[in-house]
């Protein structure tokens, strides 16, 4: 079984500044966890790890700082897998909660109001008086999409290749022929992988306190990510896009999640609208369409998963061991864990842990939960590619059958996702580098963030142009 996948940090030597509108954030892959990731199929997992703290990462060039919270598989009599630690013995538990409104919906809230006398400022920017940290972690979107690659991976090696091409949902996304891709010779041969992680309620007990399809319509992306492999896999570049980033909307068809297919309703043009919102009403070729204009490359993969799919997951792995130092009390959900230590969750209760944006304690609702959804796919990881599901082939199945099951995409067979994988291996550590689109870094009178397109722009010509990204050396 693979260690533990701790977070590591390294604190700047000096004081930061308010940092450059103009500079781009950096992120970097901790070491173990790429190598636990991408070594798995060769049993080469690290067994190596550091307690750190779980930045929040946001406008370009600033990191804010979380509480570590562990991830940590216990081993026998219901140890955690880190020696230092001082953990309860692991309980399986199922929903906790009581009477919830099932009506409660994430953007709540983020309705049209009143416009303010001044922009609303966000945490980060009232953070940036104190002392910063520069931290090496995966963020929320680049742990899920190597735990994807892990599960293909693991399933291609059982052989599973045929097995998941067959259950995989094909979807029209792409717009190879789009006039928006910039110097489309430049970009022969690169690989853009377009991720979506959407939530949606399909399928779920109104009773159980989480709402149901009817409650709330259409599927919400939560994790909105552009992988870019440049032809000569030397490198490979994550950016992240806030789902609050303001867009325009050009005229699609109007997608129907729960069927995973279009209508025959037109999404009128819209302007000044969350990007979240290009998927929610107009699917993958709207989505598709807006990051393919803002930043002039070539999307010619999509994969969409279903946050959801991980109630299956778990339950197929025999669900799955976290760690937590406090007790998870939820005010829409109820009490989700009731007390400190670690706890194996089902595969209801790790929805609530994921899903929970108003817990007790948290700092702020979206960067809580961020941090738990980090916390929650490191552990499920370690439980995927565990050599008790490994080595068994039922189990395996149950769990690479779940996945597909909530995966959707164009242009993403198994061989394709397989030699992303690999490609990610070969290229190294070093070459992996995670960043978030810059933006102004508050919410306007909209509730939007607002592209910096000057900044932006020198990005994404760098990775069209492969070239250093901006603000580094390589």
């Amino acid at each position: 079984m693979l260690g533990p996948l701790n977070i590591s940090h390294e604190e700047s030597p000096a004081r930061l500044s308010a940092p450059d509108s103009s500079s781009v954030t950096r992120h970097v892959l901790a070491p173990a966890l790429v190598r636990s990731v991408v070594d798995s199929d060769s049993g080469n997992g690290d067994e190596h790890g550091q307690d750190g703290e779980i930045p929040r990462h946001g406008v370009a060039g600033t990191t804010d700082v979380l509480p570590t919270v562990d991830a940590r598989v216990p081993q026998a009599g219901g140890q955690a897998a880190d020696q230092g630690a001082v953990a309860a013995e692991p309980e399986l538990v199922g929903n906790g909660g009581d009477d919830p409104d099932p009506h409660e919906d994430d953007e709540a809230g983020e309705a049209a109001t009143e416009p303010p006398d001044r922009p609303v400022r966000t945490r980060l920017q009232e953070k940036r008086r104190r002392r910063h940290h520069r931290t090496v972690l995966a963020t929320r979107a680049a742990v899920f999409v190597l735990a994807m690659m892990v599960v293909l991976t693991v399933g291609g090696a059982w052989g599973g290749i045929a097995y998941y091409d067959d259950r995989f949902d094909e979807v029209s996304a792409l717009d190879p022929g789009s006039p928006a891709i910039q110097d489309a010779a430049a970009q022969q041969g690169d690989s853009n992988y377009l991720i979506i992680g959407s939530d949606t309620r399909e399928g779920l007990d109104a009773e159980a306190g989480h709402g149901t399809d009817e409650d709330v319509v259409g599927a919400r992306a939560d994790t909105i990510m552009l992988a870019h492999v440049p032809a000569g896999e030397d490198r490979a570049v994550f950016v992240s896009f806030p789902r609050d980033l303001e867009v325009d909307l050009n005229g699609c068809e109007q997608w129907d999640d729960k069927a995973r297919e279009y209508s025959a309703e037109t999404v009128h043009e819209a302007e000044q609208v969350k990007l979240a919102e290009a998927y929610s009403m107009g699917g993958p070729r709207c989505v598709t369409d807006v990051v393919q204009r803002i930043s002039g490359l070539r999307v010619n993969h999509f994969v969409g998963v279903d946050f959801l799919g991980f109630t299956g997951m778990v339950d197929a792995v025999g669900g799955v061991p976290v760690t937590v130092q406090e007790p998870v009390i939820d005010e829409v959900l109820g009490v989700v864990i009731d007390e400190p230590g670690t706890h194996v969750l089902s595969g209801t209760q790790a929805l609530d842990f994921v899903r929970a944006r108003h817990v007790h304690g948290d700092p702020t609702s979206d960067y809580g939960r961020m941090q738990r959804q980090q916390q929650f796919v490191s552990a499920l990881l370690n439980s995927a590619v565990s050599r008790d599901v490994v080595l068994d082939p039922r189990r395996m199945k149950r769990f690479v059958t779940a996945f597909t099951d909530a995966t959707f995409g164009d242009n993403v067979a198994m061989g394709d996702m397989l030699t992303l994988a690999h490609s990610l291996k070969s290229t190294g550590v070093d070459s992996i580098d995670f960043i978030t689109v810059p933006t102004t870094g508050f919410a306007n009178a909209r509730g939007n963030e607002v592209l910096l397109e000057g900044e932006a722009g020198e990005l994404f010509g760098a990775l069209i142009g492969n070239e250093p990204l901006p603000g580094t050396e390589s």
